[in-house]
């Protein structure tokens, strides 16, 4: 009996001994899954986040140039500078008239005026800037020569019209005057002419004039011969302009014909002075738009061997225009336009 029960008292305890081997081992085995499907959880995630930043530093505009990881401000500032580049560079100006229209080109001295209202006028006009230039520019190499019109006494003597011609004209006109202001036309030339040397030469040109002073007795072939002499890349000649008709206003410029029996060779480049010069003041003043005048009337041209023109700076004959002619400020947009027109015929920036 006592051996029963030992046995029996033996048989639980290896029992009970087996089973918590099984629940160790068990247990064990599940921490051991557990921590595989967490690792596998982590990798998965890490793997998810590394995709999610690689893609980040990917994206941007189509075109981009930087590197995967390159700081977005670099890339700002690059696109910056670019549209700031676009917005400054300079516009390259439209070619100004290198020829007359047809019918400007067929006239001769029948003094009609061109109508310089057509389109390419319209253009030039817009471009023309109203701005001083830059100042103490560089020598750029070019002689103006500038004719202050007419003289404080006026010369009845006679001289040919043009070279070798029979025809006669006399040296040098009185000019006009002011309807208001009394102002004489020799007087207001040499003035803004003297405006215009300055404002030339802080352009960087070489100017000379044909007078600097009211008594002088200076012919019109006289004029253009200093000119040539000086071979000038630009003759221009400063008048005032006066009608009977009080009403007339505006700003005129003159040069001769494609006929012209002694400089015609000179015409497109005299043209093309004439109305980039004519598009300068007229941008410049707010001022009406008279045209070209197409002649070969005018001996100080027709004795030119330079491109040449004559600016027409208004009316004094018109009250209101003489009014304006005589201010500081109205000369001196007179002088930044006329400057401006020079400027854009040289092709000087």
């Amino acid at each position: 009996m006592a051996k029963k029960i030992v046995a029996v008292l033996m048989l639980a305890l290896s029992a009970a001994m087996l089973c918590g081997v099984v629940t160790v081992v068990g247990t064990r085995l599940f921490d051991r899954n557990d921590e595989s499907v967490q690792m596998d959880a982590d990798a998965e995630a890490q793997s998810a986040m590394g995709a999610g930043q690689t893609g980040a530093l990917s994206s941007g505009p189509a075109g981009d140039a930087r590197q995967d990881g390159e700081p977005d401000e670099l890339v700002a500032s690059d696109t910056e500078t670019e549209t700031n580049d676009s917005q400054t560079a300079p516009v390259q100006d439209p070619a100004a008239d290198t020829a007359a229209p047809e019918e400007n080109a067929e006239q001769t001295d029948d003094a009609q005026i061109s109508d310089s209202s057509s389109g390419d006028s319209a253009v030039s006009q817009t471009d023309a800037s109203t701005e001083s230039g830059p100042v103490n520019r560089e020598p750029n190499g070019k002689t103006i020569v500038i004719d202050p019109g007419h003289q404080a006494k006026a010369n009845s003597d006679k001289e040919p019209l043009g070279p070798g011609s029979d025809e006669m004209k006399a040296k040098v006109s009185s000019g006009t005057s002011g309807a208001v202001s009394g102002l004489e036309e020799y007087e207001l030339d040499l003035t803004v002419s003297l405006k215009l040397r300055d404002e030339l030469e802080n352009r960087g040109y070489t100017v000379k004039m044909t007078r600097t002073s009211n008594d002088v007795d200076i012919s019109n072939v006289e004029r253009a011969e200093m000119a040539n002499e000086a071979n000038a890349d630009v003759f221009i000649r400063v008048h005032a302009n006066g009608s009977e008709d009080s009403s007339v206003n505006g700003v005129m410029v003159v040069c001769q014909s494609s006929d012209n029996p002694w400089c015609s060779d000179l015409y497109e480049q005299s043209y093309k002075l004439s109305h980039c010069v004519l598009d300068g003041v007229v941008a410049a003043t707010g001022a009406g738009n008279e045209g070209v005048w197409v002649t070969d009337t005018m001996v100080g041209i027709n004795w030119s061997r330079v491109p040449v023109t004559i600016l027409e700076m208004g009316y004094l004959t018109n009250p209101d225009e003489d009014r304006l002619l005589a201010t500081e400020d109205y000369q001196d947009k007179i002088v930044q336009g006329a400057a401006n027109g020079i400027d854009r015929f040289l092709g000087i920036s």
